[in-house]
């Protein structure tokens, strides 16, 4: 996948090279982790996912644009559940996998870049 063509208005605003997705979006199935008390109010149960957008993504969205990629996401068709945890971490129930997933937030970002 090539991450510059994809996805041209994201990659003009980037101020680093970047080659490879997780440094943009890290995308985690969601389980009962008994050891971990980070996720606890994003219930495996509901939310199937994690999704975490880096602050190098957030930096090129700021926070005005931010608010719109979140709306977009939490309205977007594969989602059918959408928890805004933090403005960065959000849970997600979805029938898409990890790479699909990541490409559909990235989908997002350059829509609302556009």
């Amino acid at each position: 996948m090539n991450l510059k063509t994809q996805y041209p208005q994201l990659f003009s605003k980037l101020s680093e090279e970047v080659d490879e997705v997780r440094y943009l979006v890290v995308v985690d199935k969601n389980f009962n982790d008994v050891d971990s008390d980070e996720f606890d109010a994003i219930d495996p149960e509901d939310y199937n996912y994690l999704v975490y957008i880096t602050e190098r993504l957030q930096d090129v969205m700021g926070e005005k644009l931010m608010v719109a990629f979140i709306k977009q996401l939490e309205a977007h068709k594969d989602i059918a559940l959408f928890y805004l945890s933090e403005v960065d971490l959000y849970g997600i129930q979805t029938d898409l996998e990890d790479e699909a997933i990541e490409k559909m937030v990235l989908e997002t970002v350059e829509s609302v870049l556009a």
